[in-house]
């Protein structure tokens, strides 16, 4: 069976980047196939003989690698900050600094997030497309009402983007705070403090306990484990699939 396939479609294969990132860096000129620049994203390429560089560097089908990180709070998931607080790569030993973060936790946000090397299978889990659940523990300040939580279903305008939460649960409510657990399979920026603090309630904590099956079982903050391949196959089966094909 031929290993043939466009090249922009090949970049993404080998986990290398994103079709649209790689549309953007063949359209740049910064792909070079047979020491060439090559511009035209849909030349034909073989994934196991044509040797494909950026920046002199020889792009080949990386080992799947993916960490599940507990991050703690007051920690920032950016490779660099320009007020030099402390990021999630400070925490992680040398051999995974090449890693990305799958989506984005804030800094004062902390739970469960992903590092992989391979861009497919980051794209493929955060397509809301895929419905892939992420689960937030959330405390708010003041007493907040069933009246409250449907709306937060329905869906809340901000700025002019909806905001909206595929299932709310009240664990506590109090004049004081409410303990509330939510659900979204949409990770916009800031979603779940824009949509709370537009009805009324600021986030005093918020925590990441499992994305899609994953949870963070005993891990304490800072602490990260391998995720290997059959578990990824019995978790993500579909994007595992994609990956592998």
């Amino acid at each position: 069976m031929s290993d043939t396939i466009q090249l922009y479609r090949a970049l993404s294969k080998l986990g290398y980047a994103s079709r649209t990132q790689a549309l953007a860096l063949i359209k740049n000129g910064e792909i070079l196939i047979h020491n060439k620049p090559c511009t035209d994203p849909e030349m034909p390429v073989s994934l196991t003989h044509t040797k494909i560089f950026h920046h002199n560097h020889l792009i080949q089908k990386e080992e799947l690698l993916v960490l599940l990180f507990y991050k703690p709070r007051s920690i920032i998931t950016s490779r660099k900050d320009d007020q030099n607080r402390p990021t999630v790569y400070s925490l992680l030993p040398d051999e995974f600094q090449k890693l990305h973060c799958v989506g984005r936790l804030d800094y004062a946000t902390s739970g469960l997030l992903l590092l992989t090397n391979n861009t497919l299978l980051s794209s493929w889990l955060t397509d809301p497309g895929n419905g892939v659940r992420r689960v937030y523990l959330v405390t708010v300040r003041g007493f907040v009402t069933p009246d409250t939580i449907s709306k937060m279903i329905q869906g809340i305008s901000d700025d002019g983007e909806m905001l909206k939460s595929d299932d709310v649960v009240i664990r506590k409510s109090s004049r004081r705070e409410s303990h509330l657990i939510i659900t979204l399979t949409e990770g916009k920026n800031r979603e779940i403090r824009r949509m709370c603090k537009s009805i009324g309630h600021e986030v005093t904590k918020l925590k990441r306990v499992s994305y899609g099956p994953l949870s963070l079982g005993d891990l304490s903050p800072g602490e990260f484990r391998v995720l290997y391949n059959e578990e990824l196959a019995n978790v993500f089966p579909d994007a595992y699939s994609i990956i592998e094909s």
